[in-house]
């Protein structure tokens, strides 16, 4: 599986969120957007949830 944290660029924001200085980090689960958050520590805290049930799963089919 494949989680990723990005943050946000300008251009996928809206003029409002920009000019405020708003920043959104996106996280991506096998290249589908799951989780949009203001704080780059709850974006972080949400991949490793994902990746912990990710690897339950993997143990539960083996």
């Amino acid at each position: 599986m494949t989680v990723k944290v990005t943050e946000r660029d300008d251009s996928h924001k809206s003029h409002e969120g920009v000019a405020a200085g708003i920043r959104i980090w996106d996280v991506h689960q096998q290249g589908m957007l799951v989780g949009m958050f203001h704080s780059e520590t709850d974006a972080h805290g949400y991949k490793a949830e994902l990746e912990k049930l990710e690897q339950q799963r993997a143990l539960q089919s083996a």
